[in-house]
């Protein structure tokens, strides 16, 4: 066997630690590209809108397809790499990725850029969905959630950098800047993948074919309550209704045809793995409440506390950054005491962070508001390594795409739910029509309330997961969830 091709054990007993090293900087780079995929084109919607002379509502589609086309298309793409080979779906989504920063950077109308923005998120998809599974190959077991810590914090990296870069970007080589800028990464995120990541294993794959109606049905089902989430800015008017009602019923076809199909998308047996079911629900419930954060804390910054926007842009950093500094050491703690124990202490951080801010009046100024998001984002940054962990480390080989795929949809519907509810809970506890014009006591008061939802919220993500101990620890789970 070729040195290329050596199984990881031989990797885990010290062989081919160069490998080792650069594989994991392809897949961390991976994760970083998507990230700020995500967040490096928001500070740039105004900009686009004096471009293209259009409105806040059509510009807002260059997020919202890139959105879209991850949260629909990621648990297929996960899939798929479980049947064709995961390294060489990984180096076309990364090839795709590339290619569409290009299209997006030269695009000469709107409606081209949005187009280009839906392929750039397709090969987004593919990254977020593989990085992960890619770790169980790359990485010897004992390391897996320094691994995953690492992978946590380069998406960090990637969420705080994107408004800074971009802003700079803008202000000095204009709004195509900000996607070509993402040109030179994927070239060497390519390159090392290429180079580093082990080749796919020739023997027997996950061969029971790819299948089709599921994967449309899924995706029109997470489509429609994509949609359903996010047009409107706020408000849920009849075509919201409709979009979510629709997306019941494709959700209902789904489970109806994965049930009577032998090469189903998602087995439905795997939802009895206790850990994977609950690692799901408390991804989900955790990132509605980052979100929330994201969503809420810009308004409370500028409208509670007065702070101009140059001032509220470093404040917001502050959480990011946390999360990128935290990262590897609370891998190192899910190596050295365990995923379990991790997944609950990162919880309780949260609930504690959000707790405060439900407390703290805004006399207390920025203060007052770092302390509890600290607090927030170290525990997020622990949730996430000892989550990701404990869910990954059993899989099989044949489902690590498909439940990497699963824990990062899991997240996008969290992060959708949260800008739209939580941002619906902030409006309605301010008691204000406009919240941009909102009294500052309004803006603090509806910040505390929002914030109390929250805390509710990882509450109930901890009964899950102790709930979730308690039952693996009364009967041995499978190491497969198939």
């Amino acid at each position: 066997m070729t040195s290329t091709t050596r199984p990881m054990e031989a990797i885990a007993e010290g062989g081919e630690r160069p490998s080792f090293r650069g594989a994991l900087a392809a897949l961390s780079l991976s994760m970083l590209l998507s990230s700020l995929g995500t967040s490096i084109a928001n500070v740039g919607l105004p900009a686009l809108a004096e471009a293209f002379d259009a409105s806040f509502q059509q510009v807002q589609w260059v997020v919202l397809a890139y959105l879209l086309a991850i949260t629909t298309l990621i648990v297929s793409v996960g899939r798929l790499g479980d049947m064709i080979g995961r390294r060489r779906l990984l180096i076309s989504g990364i090839a795709l990725f590339t290619v569409a920063s290009v299209l997006c950077g030269v695009a000469p109308t709107l409606s081209m850029l949005i187009a280009a923005r839906a392929v750039q998120g397709l090969g987004a998809a593919i990254m977020m969905a593989l990085a992960m599974a890619l770790v169980g190959e790359t990485v010897p077991k004992a390391r897996t959630g320094s691994a995953m810590g690492l992978l946590g914090t380069t998406s960090a990296i990637g969420t705080a950098l994107g408004p800074s870069l971009g802003g700079l970007l803008i202000a000095g080589l204009g709004w195509r800047a900000i996607f070509l800028a993402g040109v030179p990464l994927g070239v060497v995120a390519l390159l090392l993948a290429f180079r580093t990541l082990p080749r796919d294993r020739e023997g027997p794959r996950n061969q029971s074919g790819f299948d089709t109606i599921g994967t449309l049905l899924l995706a029109l089902t997470l489509g429609a309550y994509a949609l359903a989430m996010t047009i409107g800015r706020g408000s849920f008017g009849p075509l919201n209704m409709g979009l979510l009602l629709g997306a019941v019923f494709a959700g209902a076809l789904f489970l109806f045809a994965e049930a009577r199909t032998a090469s189903a998308l998602l087995r439905l047996a795997m939802f009895r793995n206790p850990v994977l079911s609950a690692g799901l629900a408390m991804t989900a419930l955790v990132s509605t409440v980052m979100m929330a954060t994201l969503v809420v804390g810009p308004f409370y910054l500028s409208g509670g506390l007065g702070l101009d926007a140059a001032l509220v842009g470093l404040v917001m950093s502050a959480g990011p950054l946390v999360a990128a500094l935290a990262g590897v050491p609370a891998g190192r703690l899910v190596d050295r005491l365990g995923a379990q124990p991790m997944t609950v202490a990162g919880l309780t951080a949260i609930a504690a962070g959000a707790f405060l801010l439900s407390l703290i009046p805004a006399g207390f100024g920025i203060a007052g508001y770092l302390a509890p998001i600290v607090t927030v984002t170290a525990g997020y940054a622990l949730f996430q390594a000892a989550n990701n962990t404990a869910v990954m480390k059993d899989v099989g080989p044949g489902e690590r795409g498909i439940v990497s795929g699963m824990l990062n949809l899991s997240r996008n519907l969290g992060l959708v739910t949260g800008a739209s509810f939580m941002g619906a809970v902030f409006a309605l506890a301010s008691g204000a029509s406009e919240i941009t014009t909102a009294a500052p006591d309004a803006v603090a008061a509806g910040m505390r309330i929002t914030f109390a939802v929250a805390a509710v919220l990882i509450v109930a993500a901890v009964v899950v997961a102790v709930m979730s101990r308690a039952f693996v620890g009364r009967a041995s789970v499978p190491g497969d969830v198939r």
